[in-house]
């Protein structure tokens, strides 16, 4: 097609369905997740013509948790429900996201707006003729919503609902009603992409900020910096990775912000979350006069319970709107401004060394008397055997806590829903974020999840054959719901599970015996035969492996 022709094609009228869609991809998005409802099959008509791949989801409660993982790695992701019954199944995953700070594009197929103003007594409804409700619903998780009624301002709501959600990095709500799929709205409005720049900071109360932050930092002998969630998720990792090279100050990541940092860098020191975290790293942060944390997000799995014992005047916090420089906030200063000035300027400062964070198993597997795989032996190895550029997925409960005494490669990408903690999430996620890894380069998708946590969202598997992914997923057989043993409940009947045959899943999901691998672990050698077999790492084919640890 000739650029004259697209030029044509943009100056003519388009439906509000095919304006959508489009935007969506100018955005970057490449596929949809969700499944089909009536309310919402003739939108999803548009979606080839508009060069979006249907991903089609096992149910809305897993196509939510895929366009959680999808965004991560993709930068946004659009999710289609139908009205009622679809929508309420994915508000678990939207919640999520929210709470996450990921932006997903939840859209609703609805109703004709007739039949919404006449309150009529349509399937999927409450009966009592309030075609709000579910709305209403959904606004508290969303930062922005927006209901198609009208297509004279279908345009200009997308446009804006759109920068929000990129903006905030969080859901948004958009209404699809049918009437309106083919109402015609001015198609030129593609030509211009919409503008995602936020306003810089004003100037003179930027700068003042950059020489009081200068100011401390050049004062203090033992500073750190520790990078958490929303440094990922507010676009400031060039940033972070400029001063932690040019500064070399000793620099540590909170459970949430596993990944942020390049882990190769000599003044990486390893994952600090309070009690939780090493001794090392412990101590090295808790005698720090000056802590520059840079996106942090202070909940309670994040600290250990709140055991971060880090003073408010030892502290400056950045964040996406605002710097907290001890007790003095600064509204309004974004910390990306900031952050570049403070490159810039900062100059020579007091450095001291991190302590170390290798991949070193704390027991050595040929002198330990007994094969057994345990966490502490499991973790370091894998991050022994991991890649550059990988994802890695860890579930809510031993996965997600085991990661942190893992130091990655260059380039690895960590995911882990750490605030929200739905159990179940990360399988759901390893589709999202291996198809978004598919359509942008050749990553290997790692997933580790218990067996309590697969038996919630085991379906994505036969969503990930049908797409074609080819992860590698680790079930760590624990018998049952361990972290909720340790919670509460040890011996209790309520955290037992049914046994399941792991290795029959793949086949029973319907893929060709050439397309899968399954493995069952139960030494420690026949895990690093494994790691050591080129075939198994090439992750070519969906490879699932269970064990015991």
């Amino acid at each position: 097609m000739t650029s004259d022709i697209v030029a044509r094609e943009l100056e003519e009228p388009v439906d509000v369905a095919e304006y959508l869609f489009k935007r969506l991809k100018q955005m970057g998005v490449g596929s949809v997740h969700g499944v089909p409802g009536d309310y919402n099959l003739a939108a999803l008509d548009y979606l080839p013509k508009c060069g979006l791949h249907w991903v089609g989801n096992c149910n809305e409660l897993n196509a939510g948790y895929a366009a959680d993982g999808y965004a991560r790695i993709n930068g946004m992701a659009a999710l289609i429900t139908t009205f009622g019954v679809g929508e309420l199944s994915a508000l678990n995953a939207i919640a999520g996201a929210y709470s996450e700070y990921v932006p997903i594009v939840h859209i609703v197929g609805q109703p004709n707006t007739a039949s919404q103003k006449d309150g009529m007594l349509l399937h999927h409804t409450l009966g009592n003729g309030d075609f709000n409700a579910f709305a209403n619903m959904s606004a508290g998780i969303s930062c922005s919503v927006a209901k198609l009624n009208d297509p004279r301002d279908a345009a200009a709501y997308i446009d804006s609902t759109l920068k929000e959600c990129w903006t905030r990095s969080r859901p948004v709500y958009i209404t699809l009603p049918l009437d309106m799929l083919s109402q015609k709205i001015e198609g030129k409005r593609l030509k211009t992409p919409i503008d995602l720049q936020l306003p810089p900071n004003e100037e003179e109360k930027e700068d003042y900020v950059v020489d009081t932050v200068l100011k401390y930092l050049h004062a203090a002998k033992r500073p750190a910096i520790i990078v958490d969630a929303c440094a990922i998720r507010h676009s400031v990792l060039d940033e972070v990775h400029d001063l932690v090279s040019k500064s070399g100050l000793p620099t540590f990541v909170a459970p949430m912000g596993k990944g942020a940092v390049d882990e190769t860098l000599p003044n990486f020191g390893g994952v600090y979350a309070g009690d939780g975290s090493t001794a090392g790293v412990r101590e090295h942060i808790e005698a720090s006069d000056l802590i520059l944390s840079i996106g942090g997000i202070k909940s309670d799995f994040n600290t250990t319970g709140f055991t971060y014992r880090v003073s408010r005047l030892n502290t400056i916090d950045f964040h996406s709107n605002y710097v907290v420089v001890r007790y003095s906030e600064y509204p309004g200063v974004r910390m990306k401004g900031v952050l570049r000035k403070i490159i810039d300027r900062m100059g020579k400062l007091n450095v001291t060394a991190p302590p170390k964070h290798e991949n070193v198993p704390e027991e050595d597997p040929k002198a330990f008397s007994a094969p057994t795989i345990t966490h502490s032996w499991l973790w370091p190895t894998v991050g022994n055997w991991l890649q550059e550029n990988d994802i890695v997925i860890t579930e809510t409960g031993t996965s997600s806590f085991g990661i942190w005494g893992t130091r990655f490669p260059k380039g690895v990408t960590g995911v882990s829903q750490v605030l929200w903690g739905s159990i179940g999430y990360s399988l759901g996620a390893c589709q999202g974020a291996a198809l978004a890894a598919k359509e942008m380069s050749q990553r290997r998708t790692i997933l580790f999840i218990g067996d309590g946590s697969f038996q919630l969202t085991v379906q994505e598997i036969s969503t990930m054959i049908r797409n074609e992914l080819t992860p590698i997923i680790f079930v760590i057989c624990n018998n049952g719901y361990t972290v909720e043993r340790y919670i509460h409940g040890w011996d209790a009947a309520y955290n037992d599970i049914q046994e399941w045959k792991f290795k029959e899943f793949p086949s029973a999901f319907g893929a060709k015996p050439e397309k899968y691998a399954t493995y069952q672990i139960r030494e420690r050698q026949e895990l690093l035969d494994l790691f050591s077999n080129t075939e198994f790492c090439s992750a070519k084919r969906i490879q699932v492996l269970f064990s015991a640890v």
